[in-house]
């Protein structure tokens, strides 16, 4: 029974809370004894309090038997990354330098996430300070591949059946490839769509909140519970919102048109990638032309390089100098680096940022949705990486949303196929991930 309710996704185990056949109570000792079992050796979670989800998760079982209102996500487990304020639970930003570290107050998301009725079954492994530095969790396709990062934890998390909805964050490449390497939905949004007020701030002109579920239904779901205006965050997007997962389910039924874009870095892509991508595109016929914009997303990625730099050696670089001891060698050199990029050089990168984007906006007038790869390969073998983004950087840099899809394999590990719409059309780039996933699965 508890492995039925393992593999439920969560829109499913929403819907089945709030009609009263299943209880909330019962679903979190399914995911905890999916933790027993395999925590030992994948290490996804920071911090558990079992006691306080089944509390949770009882209240959230007698307001269904009481018929009083449920929200979206009633009764439903969540992880979330290590790099999210949380009141009840300490956020420690997988760093020494924040050992023991207790917020006052929960992340805008994560208020938000407990009015919609989740419950937080914890936190999730984190590399240090959210950057590049690999964290001790196992990839659950394969022990001796590396998770992704930097939201590892979660990806690894929802990956494994511990959880069937996780809360990550990214930067550089940090929800798409992680994702990708697991075998997890995965979904970085529009910058700004998910507030950031009680995250972790690496670079305030990329950080994003991403979600990792089971299926594209719980990527939306999970979004929009978060997704709000907060004047507090200065990229937070004004504005009305459309429901995400009302988007999903609109009734379109056209088969996808894309533009595949192999970008500047395929040549890097390991050869199992670029024969499963031929085939995949392949496979599409006419609903796939490939594009060339090789030189931007090179100039792109040399920009987004800059501006992380600059922005997390700002914000990171008080650690070092206070505490350099508890900053790991390869951190240590990035800030240091970061220090020394030219002022003039790093606002030309963000300025730049428009500029790319209109060569790309021409693309979505014509196509709607842009399909690459989301990593040069499968999880590499190596526990002293988290892997290259930069399959995901340019896409992060410009923030538009990105979407990565476990459709492909190679050599036994994951492969993620990862999808890239315009800003602000979030909602119809899922609607077209799962259109594209049942007209792939139906190609065979």
């Amino acid at each position: 029974m508890a492995d039925d309710l393992i593999e439920l996704s969560a829109v499913e185990a929403a819907r089945r809370i709030a009609n009263g056949d299943l209880t909330s109570e019962a679903l979190v000792k399914a995911c905890f004894a999916k933790i027993d079992q395999l925590e030992p050796s994948i290490r996804a979670w920071a911090f558990i309090d079992r006691e306080l989800a089944l509390e949770r998760a009882r209240e959230a079982d007698d307001q269904v038997k009481g018929s009083k209102g449920v929200g979206p996500l009633h009764g439903v487990p969540v992880g979330l990354k290590d790099v999210i304020d949380t009141a009840d639970m300490p956020t420690e930003n997988g760093s020494a330098a924040f050992k023991g570290r207790r917020p006052a107050v929960d992340a805008t998301s994560v208020a938000a996430l407990r009015r919609a009725g989740a419950i937080v079954l914890g936190k999730t492994v984190t590399t240090e300070l959210a950057n590049l530095t690999p964290s001790h969790t196992r990839n659950p396709a394969n022990l001796d591949h590396t998770p992704g990062g930097s939201s590892s934890g979660s990806a690894a998390a929802v990956a494994a059946g511990m959880v069937p909805l996780a809360v990550g964050t990214q930067t550089g490449g940090s929800v798409i490839r992680p994702a990708a390497f697991c075998g997890s939905y995965g979904f970085k949004p529009t910058f700004g769509l998910i507030p950031r007020t009680g995250v972790l701030t690496q670079s305030p002109n990329l950080d994003t909140v991403g979600v990792f579920g089971r299926s594209v239904d719980d990527l939306a779901i999970l979004a929009d519970a978060m997704q709000a205006y907060d004047a507090d965050d200065f990229a937070s997007l004004r504005g009305s919102r459309g429901g995400l997962l009302a988007t999903v389910n609109d009734g379109w039924t056209l088969k996808p048109l894309v533009a595949f874009v192999k970008t500047h870095a395929w040549n890097e892509a390991d050869p199992g990638t670029r024969e499963a991508f031929g085939e995949l595109v392949e496979a599409l016929g006419a609903q796939a032309q490939e594009i060339i914009i090789d030189a931007t997303t090179e100039r792109g990625v040399a920009a987004a390089g800059i501006v992380q730099g600059v922005e997390l050696s700002h914000h990171y670089g008080h650690i070092l100098d206070r505490a350099p001891e508890l900053v790991s060698k390869g951190l240590a050199e990035r800030i240091e680096a970061g220090r020394r990029v030219n002022a003039v050089d790093y606002v030309a990168a963000l300025e730049a940022r428009q500029t790319y984007y209109r060569t790309v906006q021409e693309l979505f007038t014509d196509y709607g949705t842009i399909l690459t790869p989301a990593s040069l390969g499968p999880a590499p073998k190596d526990h002293n990486t988290t892997g290259n983004p930069v399959f995901c950087a340019f896409w992060t840099y410009l923030g538009v949303p990105a979407v990565t899809l476990p459709l492909l394999e190679v050599d036994g590990m994951p492969l993620g196929v990862q999808l890239v719409g315009p800003r602000g059309d979030d909602g119809r780039l899922l609607r077209s991930a799962r259109l594209f996933e049942r007209f792939v699965q139906e190609a065979g």
